[in-house]
């Protein structure tokens, strides 16, 4: 079966469950890979906006987000444990997949804002607060944090929208591993925000998602999915950044102006699927993500 149809059949694996943009798949049998505590993870072509798979897919997108997500993961590995475990996958998705532990997910995407944009600017304008974390006054479009804030959200079944939730609810739903995740995930960001700036970008916000193995009684979280794309998170440019004006941004942004612009003719409150992408507005995203793949590893694109 070819991507453009669903997922792929790859010999010595069973697909398990495709996402939105990702298909999964484990080991047919044991000798597939060391034991059976393993998902095989393809990240596809296809894109996603306001809760929708568009009908277009971005050249190159999934190899560019594995790849980013892979370098990633080596920039962050003293801080804390990953899901990785191979790059030996199958030939028909190499560069586009990873073999990686089998967890057992927490049901929370943790979300670190470090400028305001957004849902999270609207939200401070309604209340002065952004998931029930108080803000300084004052504040307006790409307005820097005086210090990152989590802002977490409760994971909906696909199709649905994730809800934004307050650290006190995501205590409630996971107990006090709710603790653990707030923290690292704000010293991730940290140090890729650093790492990043020093780049010429500015990682505006971003999200994490975090399990336990599935395998072990250990209580240590590792951290998995996508790491720091331009699916995930903001990128902005550090040259011109000034706040109190939208950002040029080298993420899925582009595409999300696009479908909500006149051009489109969508209106995202009807119901309806979301159109076909332009070939202009295809090629315009692949170069965005390209240039964020490019000035942060500093590595030229195939």
């Amino acid at each position: 079966m070819s991507e453009s149809q669903g997922h792929r059949n790859l010999e010595g694996w069973t697909h398990i469950y495709s996402g939105k943009v990702r298909d999964i798949y484990c080991p047919t049998s044991a000798s597939t890979h060391s034991g059976t505590d393993t998902f095989l993870i393809v990240a596809s072509d296809r894109i996603s906006a306001y809760d929708y798979v568009l009908p277009t897919q971005i050249p190159d997108k999934g190899a560019i987000l594995t790849q980013l997500s892979l370098w990633w993961f080596d920039q962050l590995s003293d801080l804390t444990e990953n899901h990785v475990l191979s790059t030996n996958v199958p030939e028909e998705v190499r560069g586009r997949a990873m073999i990686t532990k089998r967890l057992d997910m927490f049901p929370i995407e943790c979300v670190v804002r470090g400028y305001l944009t957004g849902s999270g600017l609207s939200e401070y304008k309604e209340s002065g607060a952004v998931c029930g974390v108080a803000l300084p006054v004052g504040l307006s479009e790409a307005s820097q944090l005086d210090f990152p804030i989590f802002t977490p959200a409760a994971k909906a079944k696909l199709g649905d929208h994730d809800e934004n939730i307050t650290f006190t609810e995501t205590v409630e739903r996971i107990g006090a591993a709710a603790h653990e995740l707030r923290s690292t995930s704000i010293l991730l960001y940290q140090r890729a925000h650093e790492i990043a700036l020093q780049r010429g970008i500015i990682i505006a916000d971003t999200k994490f998602e975090f399990g336990k193995s599935a395998e072990t009684s250990s209580s240590e979280i590792i951290l998995g999915d996508e790491v720091l794309t331009p699916d995930s998170s903001r990128f902005w440019y550090a040259d011109g950044y000034e706040a109190g004006s939208v950002q040029p941004s080298l993420d899925k942004q582009f595409v999300r102006d696009w479908l909500t612009s006149p051009a489109s003719g969508w209106d995202r409150t009807s119901g309806e699927l979301p159109p076909a992408l332009p070939d202009d507005v295809v090629e315009r995203t692949r170069d965005r993500y390209v240039e964020a793949y490019e000035t942060l590893t500093g590595q030229n694109w195939q």
